[in-house]
């Protein structure tokens, strides 16, 4: 079963809120050491298209910014710790309401200014518009919900657990659907938990950034719609973009100081904040990103719903942070079904195999209920084929049998990378309603079994659900960056990096695209 962790604390080592950053694209612990005139941001990663804000910022007040990106919620877990101290100048999150659910966090923060905003929106292929009649100004979540009962919408979301867009959209529906009139407490969850089963039968697309979620969605072409911020779907192509009228709630991105800081920094923000409220940087960021101006003599982009619509609040405890969090992982969304096909040739033996060991066990205290996982370790060829079901009912009995497979894992023969691939999708067949995936950690190149050609030609011989399934590569050891690029290309998956970072960090990141 998954461990109940705080809202605040679930996310993996570099999981991305929207535009997809891995391990590589950042380094969380050691950032470079401060630059005269240079602001060192910590920022949610969908920040990477405001490159011609930043652009504008140093020209008019000689201030780089400079930022990391990260997961929203995985930041605000970093400044808790106290690893952001010194390393940081200033905080740009999606949103400060983490901070104020986690005292840890909130008083590493000594102001916090609204730069611009974005609500959550449902943007729809315009066919199925059509077909369900459904007007821009009079579209709510229980229409949404409505159309999923009838069968005649699927849609694609990101991981609550990792990402910050995933989680204002979970919250936005229970809100809505629960009838909650303030901030959601534990009774509306319970209440909307019913209703909530309904609506999450919808989505058959699920992600660990909104990056990856869109080029999923127009690879697939099966998914009616994507669930996401309003600026993120306005940059997709062929979507009709709704804010459902019974609320939604909206990310402000407040650019923050840190309290670790000087004075002289924290005017350098200052600078820094007033020039992204000037009107002119102001129509910039909403022209450039489909944000909304939070200055009230800079209208929205043109094509940006000005409209009223209810603003659904935070929750204000952990408790129904947390309580909203375990429901969806356990109850609310479909299952995931997973193959970890885990290299275990000669190469691996002594710490690769040990650190091996180590990031499947401590990943099996993340693993959901009534989720699927088969380990496939391979050599020369697949060594065996074990499949365990986290059962509800018992837990314990799946998460142990998979730990013991895993302390049995042995380091032998060559490398059949494609071989043990192409069994991989044979084992997973066509059919089952899950989130379903193929993990592949290697630490050299293919040296036995079928080529890559080969493989090629199976995988395109594929159709239906197989044809479907992305293969996550891991990229560790001496693997090559190019054979494992491929594979991820080719199966519409995501290349991971552990040469940069960890393996642990790498399998944990991992856990939002499953």
């Amino acid at each position: 079963m998954r461990r109940r962790r705080s809202a605040l604390a679930l996310l993996a080592v570099t999981a991305a809120l929207l535009s997809g950053c891995t391990s590589e694209d950042h380094k969380k612990d050691d950032p470079a050491a401060p630059e005269p005139g240079t602001l060192r941001v910590l920022a949610s990663s969908e920040l990477s298209d405001m490159g011609a804000v930043f652009d504008r910022v140093r020209k008019d007040t000689g201030i780089t910014v400079r930022p990391t990106y990260m997961g929203t919620l995985d930041a605000v877990d970093l400044l808790a710790k106290g690893k952001a101290d010194g390393a940081y100048d200033a905080l740009w999150l999606s949103s400060d309401d983490y901070l104020r659910l986690r005292p840890d966090a909130a008083r590493k923060v000594v102001s916090e200014t609204p730069v611009m905003s974005s609500p959550v929106a449902i943007g729809v292929k315009p066919a199925t518009v059509k077909s369900l009649g459904w007007k821009p100004d009079q579209v709510t979540w229980s229409q949404i919900e409505q159309a999923v009962q009838d069968g005649r919408l699927t849609y694609g979301m990101t991981d609550p657990a990792r990402s910050n867009s995933g989680f204002s959209t979970l919250i936005s529906v229970a809100s809505a659907l629960s009838g909650a009139q303030s901030a959601l407490t534990d009774a509306d969850v319970a209440k909307a938990t019913p209703r909530l089963k309904e609506f999450f039968k919808g989505q058959k697309l699920t992600s660990g950034s909104s990056g990856w979620l869109a080029t999923a969605y127009q690879r697939r072409g099966t998914v009616d719609a994507l669930l996401n911020y309003e600026s993120v779907l306005k940059g997709i192509p062929g979507l009709t973009v709704f804010r459902p009228g019974d609320g939604v709630v909206t990310a402000d991105y407040p650019l923050s100081s840190l309290a670790s800081t000087s004075a002289r920094t924290r005017e350098d923000v200052r600078r820094v904040t007033e020039d992204l409220r000037t009107d002119a940087v102001q129509r910039l960021i909403t022209d450039t990103t489909h944000r909304r101006p939070v200055v009230a003599s800079v209208p929205p982009a043109p094509g940006l719903d000005t409209s009223r619509r209810r603003e659904l609040p935070f929750p204000g405890s952990r408790s129904v942070a947390d309580g909203l969090l375990h429901s969806y992982e356990n109850e609310l969304r479909r299952p995931s079904r997973t193959v970890y096909v885990l290299d275990t040739s000669g190469s691996m033996a002594g710490e690769r195999l040990k650190a091996l060991k180590k990031a499947l066990t401590d990943l099996t205290g993340d693993f959901r209920e009534r989720e699927e996982v088969t380990l496939m370790p391979f050599g020369s060829n697949v060594k065996s084929v074990r499949t365990h079901v986290v059962d509800p009912k018992d837990p314990k009995a799946g998460l142990d049998a998979i730990r013991r497979d895993t302390d049995a894992l042995g380091a032998d023969g060559g490398t059949a990378i494609y071989t043990s691939l192409e069994k991989a999708y044979d084992h997973l067949g066509d059919g089952k309603d899950t989130f379903t995936s193929i993990v592949l950690m290697t630490d050299g190149e293919n040296t036995a079994g079928v080529d890559a050609g080969d493989f090629d030609g199976f995988y395109r011989s594929l159709t239906g659900t197989r044809r479907d399934t992305p293969v996550f590569p891991i990229l560790f050891g001496d693997s090559s960056r190019t054979e494992l690029q491929h594979i991820a290309d080719l199966t519409g998956g995501r290349l991971f990096d552990a040469q940069q970072g960890s393996l642990d960090g790498a399998f944990e990141e991992i856990r939002g695209y499953q």
